[in-house]
């Protein structure tokens, strides 16, 4: 799901204005059968791919496989704070590209992962232009005690069983490894990013980062099993996700921020 003004940022970012976007969406609107879908809320469209959208994308060979075939129709027809997460998670998107840290078609959604806690569902999943993984998610609404929640269970994943028996050449590897790690058996588990958008009657962002920041450096697993830095939708949209906006949890230095490549790596 995305509006006309996320997607004009992600192909068409130096267009004036969202004319030639909108006439484009409604060229595939009017497609037999519709490859597009669009519903309106407060005088913003928001528009999805259908199932032949899907179809057609997934044939053009310039997206990972995936064996979903959830539309987005849902979220653009939700509630405001579902609908607006989702949003919140475009725009992430949009600053990694911009970035040039990784491709809109880099990034896959909602992807369950196995652990012995029961499955781990990311936001999002993204591979960076240096060949390496991060996960990312975002927070609006969600408790302190689910946002923890969700790390301890980043940190079951991570410790997951080894997946198949390996053999002389090589010793068998983590779910994570055999998703994330690629040939390298030297490779750390991926950072875990999150975001902190805003939302109605909520804390501001800034004030939630620093609330989970105390937190979260509880956490044992904190910067010996997991890297976990965090940032704000407002800070990726003036300054870019390549530049230094992410605020290590256990990082006893302040306030200090750095980039991703600057992220400590795991003791």
């Amino acid at each position: 799901m995305a509006t006309p003004r996320q997607l004009k940022a992600l192909l068409l970012p130096h267009q004036q204005g969202t004319d030639h976007v909108r006439r484009a969406l409604g060229n595939l609107l009017e497609e037999s059968p519709a490859l597009v879908g669009r519903t309106h809320r407060a005088q913003q469209s928001y528009w999805h791919c259908t199932p032949a959208g899907l179809a057609e994308a997934a044939a053009s060979g310039e997206l990972a496989p995936i064996t979903s075939r959830t539309t987005g129709k849902r979220i653009a027809a939700s509630k405001t704070g579902f609908r607006e997460h989702g949003l919140a998670l475009v725009d992430t998107v949009i600053a990694f590209h911009r970035a040039q840290l990784a491709d809109h078609a880099d990034w896959r959604v909602e992807v369950p992962h196995p652990t012995p806690a029961g499955n781990l569902l990311h936001d999002g999943v993204v591979l960076l232009n240096n060949g390496f993984s991060a996960f990312v998610e975002i927070d609006r609404t969600m408790s302190y005690a689910r946002l923890i929640a969700k790390l301890e269970r980043y940190d079951a994943y991570r410790g997951a069983p080894v997946a198949g028996r390996g053999n002389a050449a090589r010793p068998p590897r983590s779910h994570w490894q055999e998703n994330y790690a690629g040939p390298s058996l030297e490779r750390q588990f991926p950072p875990v990013l999150f975001v902190f958008a805003p939302a109605p009657r909520r804390a501001a962002p800034d004030m939630r980062e620093a609330a989970f920041h105390e937190r979260a450096g509880r956490v044992g697993s904190v910067g010996y099993r997991l890297t976990v830095a965090t940032t704000t939708l407002a800070l990726l949209a003036e300054y870019g996700a390549g530049r230094a906006v992410w605020r290590v949890v256990g990082n006893h230095r302040g306030e200090e921020r750095r980039t991703l490549p600057a992220l400590p790596r795991l003791r």
